[in-house]
């Protein structure tokens, strides 16, 4: 497998790889190569996409690395018929120098190709990778190692991951992560649902689900910016959020958390809490990891003891495109009333 996430995280990368029990064959800037394996059905955390089987192509010129892809997907493509839009996806480290610019060339000398090949298959690529969380998305997908090498598979399992829009009035970057999270747990708030969003200042959290029509119970000593300062869809409270309690029978359809803390201090004083006692229907959670061994804490995450195990259901943990040292854990509350 080819598993790609965000450069700078390789080393976690491998490490998530190894303990699902695959064997590490080399690396890049934001990406991680397995041996072939028989990997089981994994809940990644770190791999943005998971490219299964990739081929490797190598090539001087744009040309040549563009008629090498089309000759692998026509070969692919035997005994295949494609009667709807397919992803084809052509990505390689933001980070490398110029090589956007090498990316975007291949991608219109491929279509180009292919065009004079097969015109309907061509006319119905897509560009974007599906959004959500797709265990296998068959199409071609294409990723640069550097310039003139890249991986090549047609089947990918795409983890919910993907840069997100800002919004003018969000009162920070923050705003993008739960704007992701969403993406990732499959659903959002809508109006006429409540949120409770612990350590709420700025207010990006706040902000993103106000403007979906929730009302929202912000607390944090801190003030509130931007778009959610004086929100109407926003009640501020300048309380501590690790003692806050909802009302006797009172249960909020969204928790949102994130604090800069101590994520055993979160998980043990908010989440087991919170979600134990049903006080929330879905939740969002940031946990930070920088000051902790991120390998060990995702196996605590996922052990049978975390109170995402004990209580969740259809429970994500990712690092997302917008995160940085830090896991964002979604889900639903199984004893939720």
């Amino acid at each position: 497998m080819l598993l790609i996430g965000q450069q700078g995280y390789e080393s976690l990368l491998a490490e998530e790889a190894e303990q699902a029990g695959g064997l590490v064959a080399e690396k890049g800037p934001g990406w991680v190569r397995t041996e072939p394996w028989s990997s089981p059905t994994v809940e990644w955390a770190f791999p943005h996409v998971a490219l299964h089987s990739p081929t490797e192509i190598v090539g001087e010129s744009v040309n040549a690395l563009a008629q090498r892809l089309v000759d692998f997907l026509l070969k692919s493509l035997q005994g295949e018929r494609i009667d709807a839009p397919w992803p084809c996806v052509f990505a390689g480290p933001a980070e490398m120098v110029g090589l956007g610019r090498r990316i975007g060339a291949v991608e219109k000398a491929f279509h180009d190709a292919l065009k004079k090949r097969l015109s309907r298959v061509a006319r119905l690529a897509t560009a974007d990778a599906p959004r959500g969380v797709v265990p296998c998305s068959r199409g071609l997908w294409v990723w640069f190692a550097d310039f003139g090498r890249l991986w090549v598979s047609r089947e990918a399992m795409v983890n919910g991951q993907r840069r997100m829009s800002d919004d003018e009035a969000a009162p920070s970057r923050s705003y993008l992560k739960v704007e992701e999270a969403y993406v990732v747990l499959g659903h959002e708030p809508v109006a006429g649902e409540t949120v409770v969003d612990l350590g709420a200042a700025p207010g990006g959290w706040s902000y993103s689900a106000a403007k979906r029509g929730a009302q929202v119970l912000a607390l944090d000593n801190g003030p509130l910016k931007g778009g959610a300062l004086g929100h109407p869809q926003i009640e501020h409270r300048c309380e501590d959020a690790f003692k806050f309690q909802p009302a006797a029978g009172v249960v909020y359809d969204w928790l949102f958390c994130d604090m800069v803390d101590d994520p055993h201090h979160v998980l043990q004083h908010i989440v087991e809490p919170w979600l134990a006692r049903g006080w929330c229907r879905n939740f969002v959670i940031n946990l930070k990891f920088g000051r902790v061994d991120p390998a060990a804490f995702l196996r605590e995450l996922r052990a049978p003891s975390s109170p995402f195990v004990a209580y969740g259901e259809a429970v994500r943990v990712r690092h997302l495109y917008h995160d940085r040292e830090e896991f964002t854990v979604v889900g639903r509350v199984r004893t939720a009333v």
